[in-house]
């Protein structure tokens, strides 16, 4: 994780807005997610209601995710999960600076887990439901 300070149990990372969409199926399908896993994703995601977004890995292991927008849409978005930090501030410049032109784009929270990373070097495990 980016940041000299200890963990604080959750890390945010920039994340760049490709679409945005009506449900978070429409937003996984957008992100090229076949329908039947993105209907078990958000299936999954049910049992913590209170999760924030959705994560998934796309053929050939680049990171995505669905988050809900404030006006209540859901957010399409490529996910920089290798620019994980401790504080939601961090995360903030680093997307101001990975936003171009015409771009949109959000700063995503992930509750993390102590144990070490399965698929991505240097980011704690996802505590996502399985």
């Amino acid at each position: 994780m980016n940041s000299s300070t200890t963990s604080t149990g959750h890390g945010y990372f920039p994340a760049i807005v490709c679409v945005e969409c009506d449900s978070p199926i429409d937003a996984l399908i957008a992100l090229c997610i076949p329908r039947h896993e993105a209907m078990d994703l958000v299936a999954a995601s049910w049992k913590e209601s209170d999760s924030p977004c959705l994560v998934a890995t796309l053929d050939g292991g680049r990171p995505v995710v669905v988050l809900r927008t404030p006006e209540g849409r859901w957010a399409a978005c490529h996910a920089f999960l290798n620019d994980l930090y401790a504080t939601h501030q961090e995360a903030d410049r680093r997307l101001a600076r990975l936003l171009k032109r015409h771009r949109n784009g959000y700063v995503a929270c992930l509750r993390l887990m102590n144990s070490p990373a399965d698929h991505w070097p240097g980011l704690a495990h996802l505590d996502l439901p399985s």
